[in-house]
Formats: structure tokens, C-alpha cells, sequence
């Protein structure tokens, strides 16, 4: 298939742009926003956010393991309210209230009317990703808006061949790249499968290569940063692949209908499968390509499922397209009806929020479903367990606190002021760029390994003073860790540091 007007989206085929359907769109991206700023401030902090508030007073043009935007976006949000939980969770929140938005225009963009659109934006509202990640503010809170946007603007640019789409597109991809480089992935991916699918033409659009140029541009001082590194962020995907999460390779695809919601997501699959096949949406099919290739490469690589997440709402706006049209497939229509989409709503707050008492939460589904939900319980007791064993010290004034991950120093940052504690170091990814400590000659209280085996090289006296106990029952990362107290420190900060440096 080549790029010339038999490709484009007829008005015949019904392709044509519709009105938006702004009433019931705005309808489901403003009860996603209200609901998560309404559970926005219990439990408490994830550790990637306590990471983050502390990334923020260390600006940089990198991370060894993320671009820079995060951390600058984070130190926003404390200057106008420095200890808010909920001002700090905005932007997640508006970056999952604008992707039902982009959804549904997506679905526009396809030739969806006012029926298509409200299925998709619904669809998305009630997406447990999107929920989950618009709760807390990780790196694929803004990433998933911006990745929509994107393909938002090549479904667009296919349907109009208006060339700004390009132009613009570059500019949204470098704002992506300053969050999460996972975006370029998903840029080739769409190049990929308009060469493959069409309209090939893309490639000889002057603005395509102006908009190649902004991206890059705005990309350049990150990629600069981590060229001077040693390219840390290669390393950090060595580790990803390492650790297996969410099953593997083996639960790639099988994740992926989790994370939509066992019931919806078959929309997205057919969607999926439409676009693959002759007929109405075919001008889109760049869409499935683009999907084929990058399930592939991710499968190869050992990404996570929900890398491919800024695909999810153009897939399921072309479900949503082809049942507006030739209705559902039989069996699976009462799916879409408002009573189930509400149930289904309920069932992703009941599994991705924080609705449950604390003290009752290890006994509830959400903790194995949602395992993040478990890292935001904790902190300030785990902070003060280790205030504990600090003051217990004579020669405290001399202390060094030292933590396995990033989570934990960031936490005793944040709530070790009222303990009296100092300064807590790591050499957890880029905590390790943000100082060593100083040579004090007084003990150092370690948290984080199980067996003093891994302390002995360091030091030659080592003691369990206490063990992290979140108090209620919840198996995290945290809970059951030792406290240690070293002692005889075998060689001095500049040279023990740089052996401390990890990757995780």
C-alpha cells in the first residue's frame, strides 16, 4: 500500500471527522480526576515520589535511571505546597483525566461518533493502569499522556496529511523524551509500521524530519548527560529484563489483558484485530503494525507489558469505531452497557486504590494485584524504628546512615527532621550522584542486607540492632529488614563509595 489518496479516510466510508462528543468525554475524564484526588492523599508516599522530592533538590540534565523532567516537575509541586501528598499527585492525575480525553479524540480521528467516543473515553477511565498510575506520580503517570498525544497526532496526520501534525508531534516526542526515554520505542514503532502498512509518504514530509529535529534538540542535553556516564540508562534495562517482573516473558501478553481489566480489554483486542483486517479502518492499520513489531522487540529485550500502554487507547478506539458501526460481537455487548461499565469502574477503584483501612489491607486482594499499593504504607514508622536504633548509639553524633534503595533514604529525608536524624545516603541509582557521606570515623547504621556477608568486606564489627515492622502485617519490600549497626570501617568513604554504587 503506498501513501496516495486511495489510503486516506473517506467521508464515503464514513471516516469524516464527527463532532466531538465533549459532554460524556469531559463527563469521564473529570470523574477520574475527582476520584483520584480524592483517594489522593491515604497511605502515603511511593518510594519512586520520596525518590523524586529528594531528585528535585539535585537537578540535573539525568539520571542514571530516568530523564530529567520528574524531578524538576516534582520540585514544583513542593514549592506551592511542600508537604501535600494530594498537590504533589496533580499532575499524575491530570495526565490520566487527559488521556481519556486523547483517547476519545482518537477515536474521533477514526471516523467515531458520539457513541464510539464515549465508549473509548469510559473504557480508558476504568483502564486499572490508568488509574493505578494516575494515583501515584511515577514516570508513567506523564508518560502514558504524552505517548496518547503521539499517536493521537499520527492517527490524525493520516486521516488530514496535515504536515503541522508532524511538526507538533516532534515537539510533544521531546517532552517525552525528557520523561521517560521509553517514547522513542513507541516513535519508531509508528515510523516502522507506516513504512510497512502506509502511507510511506510520511517519510518524504519535510515537517516529519523538522519535527525529528525538535525532538532531538530537546532530547540532546539528557542523552548528552548519559553519554558522560557510561549510558547508565543501558544498564538499568539489563536489570529490568534481569528481574523478570510481572512474570516475564511469559506473562508479556497475559499481563497486558490484566492491566486493561479482564473484561474491557477485549475490546482493545478486537480493535486490534480489526485494524488488521480489510475494511474501514484500514487507513490505520499502521496501528497494528506498529504494535506487532513493538510486542516483538519488548519480547526480545524483556520490557514490561505496559510499555506498549500508549498504544492501548488507539486500539481501543478502533474496537469502539468498528462496534459503533456493525455492532458488538455477540456475546460481548453487554460489556459496553452503562450498568456494566460502572461495575467494572468500581471493581478497578476496589483493586488499584487505597479504599481499605490500613490495618486490614495484607488482608485483601489489592496488595498482590496491586503490589504498589503496599510500598505506600510505612514510611514513617520504618523512619522512626531506624531514629530508634540511632539514638541508641553513644557515639551517635558520629553516625552514618547508609540504605539499601532510594525509598528508604528518601524517607528518612522526609520524615527523619522531627527524629533529630541526619542526613541519609545510598548508593542506590542516582542517590549515589547525590553525595557520599563524610569520613567521620563513627559507626555506620546500614538498612537493607539480609546477611552480614555482604557487610563483612566493608566492615569488621556488624550487628543487628532492630528489624523494619510496618505494624501491619503487609509484605513490602521494607518489611523484616534488618537495621544494622557497623563498626571498624575497613577503608575510607572515597574508595568504599564508589563499590557501593547499584543499579536496581
Amino acid at each position: 500500500m503506498t501513501g496516495t489518496a486511495r489510503d486516506r479516510p473517506s467521508a464515503a466510508e464514513g471516516l469524516g471527522p464527527a463532532a466531538v462528543a465533549w459532554g460524556p468525554v469531559a463527563v469521564a475524564a473529570g470523574a477520574t480526576f475527582l476520584v483520584l484526588m480524592l483517594f489522593a492523599a491515604r497511605y502515603g508516599y511511593h518510594r519512586d515520589e520520596l525518590y523524586f522530592l529528594v531528585a528535585g533538590r539535585h537537578p540535573a540534565w539525568g539520571y542514571p535511571d530516568q530523564p530529567p523532567l520528574l524531578p524538576l516537575l516534582t520540585r514544583l509541586m513542593t514549592e506551592i505546597a511542600p508537604r501535600s501528598l494530594t498537590v504533589l499527585r496533580i499532575p499524575a492525575a491530570l495526565s490520566a483525566a487527559a488521556t481519556v480525553v486523547l483517547a476519545a479524540l482518537t477515536a474521533r480521528e477514526m471516523g467515531g461518533g458520539r457513541r464510539a467516543q464515549t465508549l473509548t473515553a469510559a473504557l480508558t477511565a476504568i483502564c486499572p493502569f490508568v488509574v493505578a498510575i494516575g494515583h501515584t506520580f511515577y514516570t508513567a503517570s506523564p508518560d502514558l499522556a504524552v505517548s496518547t498525544a503521539l499517536v493521537w497526532l499520527a492517527v490524525r496526520w493520516v486521516r488530514t496529511r496535515d504536515d503541522r501534525m508532524l511538526l507538533a508531534a516532534g515537539a510533544v516526542a521531546g517532552v517525552a523524551l525528557n520523561i521517560k526515554y521509553l517514547a522513542g520505542f513507541l516513535l519508531v514503532g509508528l515510523v516502522a509500521g507506516l513504512l510497512v502498512s502506509g502511507p510511506r509518504e510520511v517519510v518524504r514530509r519535510p515537517l516529519l524530519w523538522a519535527g525529528v529535529a525538535v525532538a532531538a534538540a530537546l532530547a540532546a542535553p539528557s542523552l548528552v548527560w548519559q553519554a558522560r556516564h557510561g549510558w547508565p540508562q543501558i544498564g538499568m534495562a539489563g536489570k529490568i529484563e534481569s528481574q523478570g517482573a510481572m512474570a516475564g516473558r511469559p506473562g508479556f501478553l497475559p499481563f497486558q489483558v490484566l492491566l486493561t481489566g479482564i473484561v474491557p480489554s477485549w475490546l482493545w483486542i478486537y480493535g486490534l484485530w480489526r485494524l488488521s483486517r480489510p475494511g474501514p479502518l484500514r487507513a490505520f492499520r499502521f496501528l497494528a503494525w506498529a504494535y506487532a513489531l513493538l510486542t516483538v522487540f519488548f519480547l526480545v529485550t524483556g520490557g514490561k507489558p505496559y510499555y506498549l500502554a500508549g498504544l492501548w487507547p488507539a486500539l481501543w478506539a478502533a474496537g469502539a469505531v468498528h462496534v459503533e458501526r456493525r455492532s458488538a460481537p455477540r456475546g460481548w455487548g453487554w460489556t459496553l452497557t452503562r450498568p456494566a461499565i460502572a461495575v467494572l469502574g468500581l471493581v478497578t477503584v476496589a483493586l488499584t486504590l487505597p479504599v481499605y483501612p490500613v490495618r486490614v489491607l495484607h488482608a485483601t486482594p489489592q496488595p498482590v494485584i496491586n503490589v504498589d499499593a503496599a510500598e505506600m504504607v510505612g514510611w514513617p514508622r520504618f523512619t522512626a524504628q531506624v531514629a530508634a536504633v540511632y539514638h541508641g548509639l553513644p557515639d551517635r553524633a558520629r553516625a552514618t546512615l547508609l540504605t539499601g534503595n532510594y525509598g528508604e533514604a528518601g524517607a528518612i529525608d522526609r520524615y527523619g527532621g522531627k527524629h533529630g536524624l541526619p542526613r541519609a545516603y545510598s548508593g542506590h541509582n542516582g542517590f549515589w550522584y547525590f553525595g557520599r557521606p563524610p569520613d567521620s570515623g563513627g559507626p555506620t547504621i546500614v538498612v537493607g542486607p539480609e546477611s552480614a556477608d555482604a557487610l563483612l568486606p566493608y566492615w569488621t564489627s556488624v550487628t543487628v540492632a532492630g528489624r523494619v515492622d510496618n505494624g501491619v502485617h503487609l509484605e513490602n519490600q521494607e518489611q523484616g529488614k534488618p537495621i544494622w549497626v557497623c563498626r571498624g570501617q575497613r577503608m575510607p568513604w572515597p574508595e568504599l563509595w564508589p563499590r557501593l554504587r547499584h543499579l536496581g
